[in-house]
């Protein structure tokens, strides 16, 4: 059978089970939205027009003296909207008009309940809920995203050359395997957070660095499994080259891992970057993130009970999304299953 018609089949199976299917949309939607955070939740204009020149603030960091403000090196917008109608002049703003480090400073106390001003509440410094969270989602969306193409992409190489090759490479990139594996991973990472400035490319990094040997070990088996397959003799005997026979015929056939797994290691990413921005190990502050959320319901979980409530809600509607999704792709690649 060939390769894409075996393709269609299994993505006709994955979209006849609906609820995978639309969850997998809802999922690609939200972190699609979640890109353009800046155009749905700042406290910049979009686009802004002041003495008769256009700017664009959500893209671009201007000069208070431009808009006449003085003793201050950040553009106070809402200040400039204030004078836009004396001169001419207009603005358009995102959906939401508070942005995710600003602090409303008309609150009574922090954290303030959901109101008509904040929606979700504010958290423990007057910051609006939902803007945090959003651009927590975005956070750990792009974590969990690149620590799977990274990671996966060291583990399909290694383990495609050890099936592949066998012998001495497959001898010797077993050993390697057993060794990495037995790092006390979460250890290491937080002894070289602790030495390095910590940042989200540091992060993505060092997950992906120890995050492969997983992955590596099931391509090694879906490679020493096919390597002897009439369809890949029958390729070396007219001639194709190895790299040739790897990457156009067995690497298709061995895909399955890597789909199948692919949910729980998004998932697994989502929640990694909470407990270490939880643990105070994550992003620096004031980044927003969900673990920093987290930190706070904990912190003020009598008093501030909608900090615990959205936060884990949120967390808890992704991971079932992810969770939903996996269901599909299992059943969708499950050879036991019948195909039409």
């Amino acid at each position: 059978m060939a390769m894409n018609e075996v393709a269609n089949i299994r993505l006709r199976a994955f979209r006849s089970r609906r609820l995978s299917y639309y969850s997998l949309l809802l999922l690609c939607l939200l972190f699609g939205i979640s890109l353009f955070s800046e155009l749905l939740a700042n406290d910049r204009p979009i686009v802004l027009r002041y003495e008769r020149q256009i700017y664009f603030p959500v893209f671009h960091d201007y000069s208070p003296r431009l808009f006449g403000q003085r003793n201050t090196f950040v553009v106070d917008y809402r200040a400039v909207q204030g004078s836009l109608e004396a001169q001419g002049g207009w603005a358009v703003w995102p959906l939401i008009r508070w942005g995710p480090f600003e602090t409303d400073q008309s609150l009574e106390s922090f954290p303030s309940p959901p109101s008509g001003r904040h929606l979700l509440g504010s958290d423990d410094k007057g910051r609006d809920l939902l803007v945090r969270l959003v651009y927590g989602f975005r956070l750990s969306m792009i974590f969990a995203l690149s620590v799977w193409l990274l990671s996966f992409a060291i583990g399909m190489s290694l383990g495609a050359l050890q099936g592949f090759f066998g012998g001495r490479v497959d001898f010797y990139g077993q050993r390697l395997s057993e060794i990495w594996s037995a790092v006390p991973v979460l250890f290491l990472i937080l002894i070289l957070i602790a030495i390095f400035t910590p940042s989200l490319v540091l992060l993505i990094g060092l997950f992906s660095l120890f995050g492969w040997t997983g992955i590596a070990q099931y391509q090694r088996a879906e490679f020493l499994n096919l390597r002897r397959r009439d369809f890949v003799e029958a390729a070396r005997a007219l001639g194709a080259s190895n790299r040739r026979i790897m990457f156009r015929h067995i690497l298709p056939n061995a895909i399955t891992p890597v789909v199948t797994f692919t949910p729980f290691t998004i998932a697994s990413g989502i929640t990694s970057i909470a407990a270490l921005d939880y643990l105070g190990f994550g992003v620096p502050p004031p980044t927003p993130s969900w673990g920093e959320l987290l930190l706070q319901a904990l912190t003020h979980f009598t008093s501030a009970w909608w900090i615990a409530t959205f936060t884990v809600g949120s967390m808890f509607f992704v991971l079932l999304l992810l969770v939903l999704i996996n269901e599909g792709v299992r059943e969708a690649f499950d050879p036991r299953k019948g195909r039409g």
